[in-house]
């Protein structure tokens, strides 16, 4: 307000994003899911190009910390070259200020319907963002997703008339007409992913006679990373990196701050925090965690995020919760919206289809204390979603160890 009134020029953060990408290369990641891990992925890729070709040493703004061999490292970066990536939010239609010489979208799965009102409202904008893209630029999207797919259809031709090429992505299972796409299915396939002992492997078969195909070795679990790879893959390859460049930089990806993010170990329990709050991201989330842990057990600790997207999703977050071997259920966390007496984290745990499995603790220090308790060594405690309980790991360590603050997560 003071900034006003003084006549100094206010931005949205999106803003001042298209005003920096204004001029370069721009790359904008979006989708309900997988934003920040795909920036993160694209900005690795480029720079391992950029060692070679200067012109792509990436800058980056990315919402939320890149994890190196060396340590945690900001989700900003001015680099030496042309090329600008941003992961572009779509929560508040801000992601339209964008102008990208690509546009990736890793999904369209309605999300934030109190901005849009409607998922056709919310499919409706990521059109636009897809017409955003750059006379000569490209669109890459993953026919895995239906709405994504439908993305693709309803903007292929007019984006091709405009010489943006459109690049899709996708499992062998997103052949055909199921997805909803035109065509005969993506153009790069994503083959299973294999675990290797600490490293996945993932073959990446090109339909494209232009586009190598690749072995990526990732340092990250989970098919929903192996497509966010892929996708980082084709946005790199587009802007002129070398393909082989771009799959060593690919591999050297060790993650984004609160996605499976170690928390430490205590009593041979593993803790482990994830930004996961959405159903798809909650499932995909439990599903990478049942491969990791093995013949352990997963335990939860969620803490839903915003009173309208709990009143929209509590059946799916239950059935996503249902994966789980133990869920507690913690109270709301607002942030921006008021209260809602008809909406508590009991909404969620009455939809949790197994019985018993999951239980409403509304204070969430006691639920922390409540998942420690349920845990042996060998098993998994997860604590997840986009509010303060990732403060949360440092309760359940010290539960899991002697019971005060502090104990050493060894």
């Amino acid at each position: 307000m003071r900034a006003r009134e003084r006549g100094v020029p206010v931005l949205h953060r999106s803003e001042a994003l298209a005003a920096l990408m204004a001029g370069r290369i721009g790359i904008a990641v979006a989708g309900a899911h997988g934003k920040t891990t795909t920036s993160t992925m694209v900005a690795t890729a480029l720079a391992a190009a950029g060692r070679t070709d200067p012109v792509l040493d990436p800058s980056y703004a990315i919402g939320g910390t890149v994890l190196t061999a060396d340590g945690a490292t900001p989700g900003h970066r001015t680099g030496a070259g042309e090329v600008f990536v941003a992961e572009a939010d779509e929560s508040d239609g801000s992601f339209l200020a964008y102008a990208p010489a690509v546009a990736v979208v890793t999904n369209v799965e309605p999300d934030h319907l109190d901005h849009y009102g409607s998922a056709e409202a919310f499919e409706a904008a990521f059109e636009q963002f897809a017409d955003r893209v750059l006379d000569g630029g490209a669109l890459v999207a993953c026919l895995d997703d239906p709405g994504a797919a439908r993305l693709v259809t309803a903007v292929r031709d007019r984006l091709t008339r405009r010489g943006v090429r459109v690049l899709t992505y996708g499992t062998d299972a997103s052949f055909g007409t199921a997805t909803g796409a035109d065509g005969d299915g993506p153009d790069l396939v994503l083959g299973p992913l294999r675990d290797a002992g600490g490293a996945w492997h993932v073959t990446l078969t090109s339909r494209l006679a232009e586009l190598p195909g690749a072995d990526l070795v990732l340092g990250v679990p989970g098919e929903h990373n192996a497509a966010n790879a892929a996708a980082a893959y084709l946005a790199a390859w587009a802007v002129g990196a070398d393909a082989a460049d771009v799959a060593a930089g690919l591999g050297e990806f060790r993650g984004t701050g609160r996605r499976f993010e170690d928390r430490g170990t205590v009593a041979g329990v593993r803790v482990v925090d994830d930004y996961a709050h959405h159903p798809t991201e909650v499932a995909a989330l439990l599903r990478t965690a049942r491969s990791v842990v093995g013949d352990g057990r997963v335990h939860v600790l969620f803490q839903p995020h915003l009173y309208s997207r709990t009143r929209a999703f509590a059946t799916e977050f239950g059935a996503a919760l249902d994966l789980a071997d133990t869920v507690v259920v913690t109270d709301v966390y607002a942030a921006r919206e008021d209260p809602d007496p008809e909406v508590s984290g009991d909404t969620v745990v009455q939809r949790v289809p197994t019985p018993g499995r999951a239980t409403y603790v509304a204070d969430r220090h006691e639920a922390a204390r409540a998942v420690a308790a349920a845990a042996t060594a060998g098993d998994l405690v997860l604590t997840v979603g986009a509010g303060d309980v990732t403060r949360l790991g440092a309760d359940i360590l010290a539960a899991l160890g002697d019971g005060t603050p502090g104990a050493d997560p060894a």
